[in-house]
């Protein structure tokens, strides 16, 4: 029986969880995922994205079969079910305390933790900077040379298991306290200004065609808090939209690459 068909038949049946066999499968699922070799969600040949909802079950699954425990780091001590990642020199991550991600988060060569937080299933892709009090949630899939920046907030998603995790493409640019969450998808190289929310509802308006995408931000933009107005039983008010006011461009380059001197191992910071 392959780890999928356990996974599958212990989601309909809870009481499959007491197995040893079904134990096993979980825990190698989660070592996969750790090590990047499984992937709640994965690009396609044609540039979407799918799910895997399975590997999302298998992490929801491991939850129930830990035991509480307590961890000490330095002067830190832990009470959870999870263990915390471990072995960063060997995996080339640099992590500045206190920093923390989660056993089954994966961390590419060349990322650098700031103090922020990754949990369990989601997967950095390398030279990638995680910023202070920057949080990456469940299952989010950030891309290669992101930043995300302090404060930035990268929403999580188990359950619903259709539901699509947060999507940030290679070489986005996330400025401070911009939040990400429900499903919605980053493109290549865009820019997200400081204090930006992209839902996956949110109408992101490219305010130079007018043309209106959902939940999505289109690779090279460059985007801005915006406000639409609706119109109510109460009256007319503003809600919140997201406005693409341009295409990224080398002056735009020059102003998101300012912690480069942070990915260079020659140099001391």
């Amino acid at each position: 029986m392959n780890q999928r068909t356990v996974i599958e038949e212990a989601w309909i049946n809870r009481e499959l969880l007491n197995e040893q066999n079904t134990q096993a499968a979980i825990r190698d699922i989660i070592d996969l995922v750790d090590k990047g070799l499984l992937r709640a969600a994965e690009p396609t040949n044609d540039g979407n994205w799918i799910t895997n909802e399975w590997v999302k079950k298998a992490i929801i699954l491991y939850f129930p079969i830990q035991q509480m425990k307590i961890q000490e780091v330095g002067i830190f001590e832990y009470h959870d079910k999870m263990k915390l990642k471990t072995g960063y020199e060997t995996l080339g991550v640099r992590v500045v305390p206190p920093a923390v991600a989660r056993y089954g988060a994966y961390l590419a060569k060349g990322v650098i933790m700031m103090p922020s937080y990754v949990n369990i299933g989601a997967y950095v892709d390398s030279g990638t900077m995680v910023d202070t009090w920057a949080t990456v949630g469940s299952c989010a899939q950030i891309g290669k040379d992101v930043h995300l920046s302090g404060g930035v907030g990268i929403g999580g998603v188990l359950e619903p298991l259709q539901a699509s995790p947060v999507i940030i493409e290679d070489g986005v640019f996330i400025g401070s306290r911009c939040i990400v969450v429900e499903g919605a998808r980053v493109g290549k190289r865009a820019v997200l200004g400081a204090g930006v929310t992209i839902t996956g509802s949110s109408k992101i308006i490219d305010v130079n065609t007018g043309t209106e995408y959902i939940g999505y931000v289109p690779e090279n933009s460059v985007v801005i808090p915006g406000m639409l107005p609706k119109k109510y039983p109460a009256g007319e008010f503003a809600v919140p939209c997201a406005l693409i006011i341009g295409q990224r461009k080398a002056s735009t380059d020059l102003k998101t690459s300012l912690n480069e001197a942070l990915r260079d191992n020659n140099v001391s910071v």
